[in-house]
């Protein structure tokens, strides 16, 4: 009996020094296993959704480069860092096409994404529809001495900021230098790395130059110019063309004044040249992706561009897929002189959730990539709005320097008007009525107008900027 006994009581002992050693460990792998997520804070969860921009955090090269690798990236550091909340972010890979229809179904759900990180004209509307917040409390002076004012003009609607600009893509007139000195034009070549800027007599000297001089047998099928009116596709060369001899275009309250004589004047130029023959045929019924393509091919001397087509058809020539040329940018020229350059600036905005707290922490991470020394410098996968970043990387892409010093001639294409996206419908048709005759340059000004501004008019009814 006392034998059982004091087995009994060793066995119990056992047990209690087994469970003290197990409370032990346990208390002392809490920190390890939990680590940083045990924070005290009060844990808020946040989502980003992006369409398709660069892979990589700051080069494709990378290993597992992908969409989403940036704000990852970025999100591991905020969490690290922010001192606020405990906080995760979802990052979600949206692609392009699906962007409205996903977000109008969130939106009517009452659960859109917290933060959108997308070209400006894609998404203004959204502005418009008091779907989102103000930035203004976010942005302060340093930012706004590094990133010229034209950017800000364009993320701000009526008094308020509603995107963080962080990287831009520059729209200019690509041109063939090799057609150009077989036409002895040699000296309106501009540099390698230079945007060059021609004055509208000049162009058109060198348009009808092209016409007559351009070895026939060396470029067969070959035109000057392009020009292109089938869809709303590359639009936004149309509208710059358009503002050629001094139309403005949107006024104070947003509406289309293009039916006047410098309106009238410029559609007066664009038929004027296309019934000469300076530019390829039939334009009604051709694209942007059909002149894109015959530039490539080397049938037209001058054409359209933005960044990124630029790069992909001097990757393409790298590679072999285009044979190689001499490639270089200019300008939209102008009666004035002045040049003409729009840009696609690309930045993030804040959803209104209703969660106060969700927004706040929302901006605070907006703030912290766009502004933060070390994530800023990803935007050189783009063109950098920031002049420290492009000056940084000049070295490494010289057209950096040349489109920072272009950006004092940017215009703002979308007036940041309500029904953007519906206004791009009306212009194409116009343009198409012009180069088939079937409508004169005066009327094509009054019906754009008229057509236009009632999309603009029936828009600003439901939009919050101008029903304040």
């Amino acid at each position: 009996m006392l034998r059982k006994r004091l087995v009994a009581l060793l066995m119990v002992s056992i047990l209690m020094l087994t469970l003290v050693v197990g409370c032990g460990q346990k208390a002392e792998n809490k920190p390890d296993a939990e680590g940083a997520k045990d924070t005290g804070k009060e844990k808020v969860e946040i989502s980003l959704w992006l369409t398709p921009q660069w892979k990589g955090v700051f080069d494709a090269n990378e290993e597992g480069a992908d969409y989403d690798s940036f704000f990852k990236y970025a999100a591991k550091r905020f969490s690290e860092e922010y001192e606020d909340y405990d906080v995760t972010v979802d990052v979600q890979v949206i692609a392009g096409d699906q962007r409205d229809e996903l977000l109008n179904v969130n939106l009517n759900g009452g659960t859109p994404p917290d933060i959108f990180y997308e070209s400006v004209f894609a998404m203004g509307d959204y502005a418009h529809r008091w779907a989102l917040v103000s930035l203004n409390d976010i942005v302060d002076d340093t930012a706004k001495k590094d990133i010229a004012q034209n950017f800000w003009d364009v993320v701000t609607f009526g008094d308020d900021i509603y995107f963080y600009p962080f990287s831009h893509m520059p729209g200019t007139l690509v041109y063939n230098a090799d057609m150009f000195r077989a036409a002895g034009l040699d000296e309106y070549i501009g540099g390698e790395n230079e945007i060059k800027t021609w004055s509208l007599e000049e162009l058109e000297k060198i348009l009808n130059t092209l016409k007559t001089k351009l070895p026939k047998d060396k470029y067969t099928n070959a035109y000057p110019m392009a020009l292109f009116a089938l869809n709303n596709q590359g639009d936004t060369w149309n509208l710059a063309y358009l503002r050629m001899f001094g139309n403005k275009f949107f006024d104070e309250d947003g509406n289309i004044i293009l039916n006047d004589e410098k309106g009238v004047k410029a559609v007066k130029w664009l038929k004027k040249i296309y019934d000469a023959g300076l530019t390829n045929p039939g334009a009604e019924s051709v694209s942007s992706n059909d002149c894109n393509a015959m530039f490539q091919n080397q049938q037209l001397a001058i054409s359209f561009t933005n960044s990124v087509l630029f790069n992909n058809l001097k990757a393409d020539m790298e590679s072999g897929k285009v044979a190689k040329f001499d490639a270089r940018l200019a300008n939209i020229p102008s009666e004035s002189g002045e040049p003409l350059t729009f840009t696609y600036v690309t930045g993030s905005c804040v959803f209104n959730t209703n969660d106060e707290t969700r927004m706040k922490v929302s901006k605070d991470f907006v703030k912290f990539f766009s502004s933060d020394p070390e994530l800023v410098k990803a935007s050189k996968n783009g063109v950098p709005v920031r002049t420290s970043v492009a000056e940084e990387f000049k070295s490494e892409k010289p057209l950096f320097e040349a489109y920072d010093k272009n950006s004092k001639y940017l215009f703002n294409f979308t007036g940041n008007v309500p029904g953007y996206s519906e206004l791009r419908q009306v212009l194409y048709p116009e343009l198409q009525a012009l180069y088939t005759g079937e409508k004169t340059p005066e009327q094509v000004v009054k019906d754009y107008q008229t057509k236009g501004n009632e999309v603009i008019q029936n828009a600003k009814k439901n939009s919050v900027i101008y029903n304040k």
